[in-house]
């Protein structure tokens, strides 16, 4: 991971040792804070941020679930973000905006905290590694739920709730695992920590609906674009977990982890990346670098060039 000589932070860009925050922030102690994963690539027009407007607008839409209001608009957030890495000389880069209750009144009542905003950039190779991309991962089902919706808001990014995924993301490594596929609050298919999940069976693609608990993956929204473009069936149901081990191809989408195969499940094989699998990816792969024109107004092209 390449950090950045600068963060955006409240306004102000400051140096990366300088983003400090204070000990008794509130989001600290009680998790009150919000956040995304974007991604910007280096495209022969320049650097690209992939889906940026829907980013920021989620990440408005979960905090206000939370009961907290930004104190920037969406484009003052895009336009921080475009000099962020311009400041910052990268080409490609992961972006991190975060929005958090922070220093003030301590106890379970957030409302009186102000709102903080921050965007840190750094350059971040394949979530899930390089070989997970090409070959696929092994993955095990946790023990671990997803949270209930009716206990916490699954349709928000909201920092406390990764708990969840921290828990089954350690059980997944501790027994040789890549990564950990979840199980919704009724034992269907949900999400991998910090992934969706895609399923093939018979040339046609399922994948978990809303009414699993999932979080409303935008480059899950963009692969079920790209499979229907390219003449697949998509269709969003309940997928039973003893579907994970029947499937033909199994795949999971993020921002960090992209397109990344899965070929084991608890040990059971599934088999190389499949042909349906390596043509989505490649389809996702084109998108995100400005190759297909089809998805050229995915791209956020950065006003600020990048340093040479």
């Amino acid at each position: 991971m390449g950090t950045a000589d600068l963060i955006w932070m409240n306004g102000e860009f400051v140096a990366h040792e300088d983003a400090k925050v204070h000990v008794l922030t509130h989001g600290l102690h009680y998790g009150t804070g919000v956040f995304e994963g974007i991604r910007a690539y280096e495209t022969d027009h320049g650097t690209g941020v992939f889906r940026h407007q829907e980013h920021l607008e989620r990440l408005r839409r979960s905090a206000e679930l939370y009961y907290m209001k930004l104190p920037y608009s969406t484009e003052e957030l895009r336009s921080a973000t475009h000099e962020l890495i311009g400041r910052n000389g990268f080409k490609s880069c992961y972006i991190r905006p975060i929005a958090y209750r922070g220093h003030g009144p301590m106890g379970l009542d957030p409302l009186a905290n102000p709102v903080e905003v921050a965007i840190a950039v750094w350059e971040w190779g394949a979530y899930l590694g390089e070989e997970g991309q090409r070959n696929g991962i092994r993955a095990k089902v946790s023990t671990w739920r997803r949270i209930s919706p009716d206990s916490l808001i699954p349709h928000a990014k909201a920092s406390g709730q990764y708990l969840n995924s921290v828990l089954a993301k350690i059980e997944a490594k501790h027994a040789g695992y890549e990564e950990a596929i979840l199980l919704d609050p009724h034992g269907h298919v949900c999400e991998g920590t910090g992934e969706n999940v895609f399923v093939i069976r018979d040339g046609a693609i399922y994948t978990p609906g809303h009414s699993n608990a999932i979080l409303d993956g935008i480059t899950r929204r963009s692969v079920v674009e790209i499979a229907r473009d390219l003449g697949y069936e998509v269709v969003e149901r309940h997928v039973a977990r003893a579907e994970l081990a029947l499937a033909d191809e199994v795949f999971l989408t993020g921002t960090a982890a992209e397109l990344t195969p899965v070929r084991a499940i608890d040990d059971h094989e599934i088999g190389p990346p499949g042909e349906i699998t390596r043509a989505i990816q490649a389809t996702l792969d084109d998108a995100l670098h400005g190759r297909d024109e089809r998805y050229a107004h995915w791209l956020d092209l950065v006003a600020v060039p990048a340093r040479a």
